[in-house]
């Protein structure tokens, strides 16, 4: 992943730039904590050879995993940086185009890249907190 700062200010810029292969969430993250990123939001476009997605499922309070085995394209990918405890987390949500035109989407659990994916990110000055919700069991934005 090839990284670019576009603007420096209170709200710091971001071009990142991933490569074949990559995996989405892996580089993100680690992206985030060198940044030591405490509240920031992206969006970003491209393709990838394959994803997981995830569906909340609120019976169980998990996510219904949802594997897509072939090559796609990102129509949108969006999503925030907030402090999960002392660590950043990622929350992204996708849709994803195949080559006969459906769409498929939901949360993004992990994707690997294929050929590039373009993802613009603008970090803010402020603090974002997740707080675990004990009726969903998701840690949930606290705007406390």
């Amino acid at each position: 992943m090839r990284v670019k700062k576009l603007q420096e200010n209170d709200e710091p810029t971001f071009a990142l730039i991933f490569d074949k292969g990559d995996e989405v969430m892996d580089k993100l993250s680690a992206f985030a904590r060198e940044q030591r990123l405490t509240a920031a939001h992206f969006t970003a476009i491209s393709a990838l050879s394959d994803a997981m997605l995830g569906y909340f499922d609120r019976t169980r309070k998990n996510y219904t995993k949802i594997r897509i085995d072939e090559q796609v394209e990102v129509l949108s990918l969006v999503g925030d940086v907030a402090l999960d405890g002392r660590e950043p987390k990622i929350h992204a949500h996708i849709v994803l185009g195949k080559a006969d035109g459906t769409a498929h989407g939901g949360h993004l659990i992990g994707a690997h890249v294929w050929p590039t994916l373009e993802l613009i990110l603008t970090a803010s000055p402020g603090h974002l907190r997740r707080r675990s919700d004990p009726e969903t069991g998701l840690a949930l934005l606290d705007t406390a």
